[in-house]
């Protein structure tokens, strides 16, 4: 079986946005906190359809219904993500950015939206008390990528700041104190 972080590109946010999916559908307080300082369940949720801004002109997008129902939010845009994704000629599709350089949209959705949508999947699952668990492929890959370029990646002021974790923690939990989020958190009793 191909790993997840080895899969075509269509393939691997539907996966990963699968997962996100799944999450979204079991929230049951939109409203409660995350790991993500001062964001709750409906911020996460509204900061992944980023990507559209950035996307401008290349793609022509629908607009999507009211933030008042994350569940429909979200289900529209991965769909409309995906549908690009799914779309052989969207290879053709150029995106320039003095940030990200000349790419095809989905090379451009792959490298810097996919990853994101699979690390907030973490942030909402947390706020909400479901399934945590990450694909393990896709947390080694990300953590080992992400720690070796990290003299460049944190003074982009992207991550929080490092937390501490133990040496043998499992992957997932240091991958997430690397990206500045405490692996042991869980929303306050309300």
């Amino acid at each position: 079986m191909t790993r997840l972080p080895d899969q075509p590109i269509a393939e691997k946010h539907r996966i990963i946005s699968g997962g996100f999916t799944q999450r979204v559908r079991g929230v049951t307080d939109w409203d409660a906190p995350t790991p993500v300082q001062e964001w709750t369940a409906r911020d996460v949720v509204e900061h992944l359809t980023w990507i559209r801004s950035v996307l401008g002109d290349a793609v022509s997008l629908a607009p999507l219904p009211a933030s008042d129902d994350p569940v429909a939010l979200w289900e529209a845009h991965a769909g409309q993500i995906q549908a690009i994704l799914d779309d052989p000629e969207s290879m053709n599709l150029p995106h320039s950015h003095p940030n990200t350089g000349d790419n095809p949209v989905p090379v451009l959705i792959d490298r810097i939206y996919t990853v994101d949508v699979f690390f907030h999947t973490w942030d909402l699952a947390r706020s909400n008390g479901l399934d945590d668990t990450l694909d393990a492929d896709l947390v080694h890959d990300a953590y080992a990528g992400m720690s070796a370029a990290e003299e460049f990646l944190r003074p982009t002021g992207q991550f929080g700041q490092h937390q501490p974790v133990a040496a043998d923690a499992p992957e997932q939990d240091k991958l997430f104190a690397f990206l500045g989020r405490d692996p042991h958190w869980t929303p306050p009793v309300r």
